[in-house]
């Protein structure tokens, strides 16, 4: 089986929670961060590959057993993933403006890969990863940069009928339209706030 939704988001644009309403819809595991540190060192290797310029054919086995994927590390080979499953939809999943997306990364995922353990090989695997993809998460200006053009790329290169541009704040509606399945009843799951990050790691 392969992925029936590649997300093109980057991290900090609702992706846990879009992981949440995928697994329901999809009744199937998806791929998140999470899941590269809950499986550890396989998983960092496998995508330490794919920054380092590797062959699909080398890394994609990090999706195996995944109905979808979100987040980093995957989104930055969003293109990719969306040839090798050509019927998947590509969710580019934003916030409303790169301000607002630059606040929340820069108090959740920037502030632990500029705090966290320098000896840790998942941070360091993610730190190169993300470098490489907006060039800096220490540079507002760079970074924000770095998001409205990944965004519009995904825009341009992505066929419109297999793309849903979407934000946490749509809900259900756009992403069940998409997939052909019903909307369910129960609320769209809102979790990963700023708070909630932040919370986690004791910060203040």
């Amino acid at each position: 089986m392969g992925l029936r939704v590649v997300g093109a988001g980057l991290g900090r644009t609702g992706t846990n929670s879009l992981k949440l309403a995928l697994e329901h819809l999809l009744a199937g595991r998806v791929h998140h961060m999470y899941e590269v540190f809950a499986e550890g060192d396989r998983q960092f290797e496998l995508w330490r590959a794919a920054a380092g310029g590797a062959p699909y054919e080398e890394w994609g086995v990090a999706l195996d057993g995944f109905v979808a994927s979100v987040d980093w590390p995957s989104c930055r080979w969003y293109e990719q993933l969306a040839s090798e499953n050509p019927e998947a939809v590509v969710v580019l999943s934003v916030r409303e403006s790169a301000e607002a997306w630059w606040r929340s990364a820069d108090r959740t995922i920037f502030e632990n890969l500029r705090s966290g353990d320098p000896d840790s090989p998942g941070l360091e695997m993610i730190r190169t990863l993300v470098r490489g993809h907006i060039g800096s998460y220490e540079d507002a200006a760079v970074a924000k940069a770095a998001y409205e053009r990944h965004n519009a790329e995904v825009i341009e290169r992505t066929p419109p009928d297999r793309l849903v541009v979407w934000q946490p704040e749509d809900g259900w509606g756009p992403i069940c339209a998409a997939l052909d399945v019903p909307v369910p009843s129960e609320p769209f799951p809102r979790t990963n706030t700023s708070e909630e990050f932040r919370a986690r790691f004791g910060w203040d």
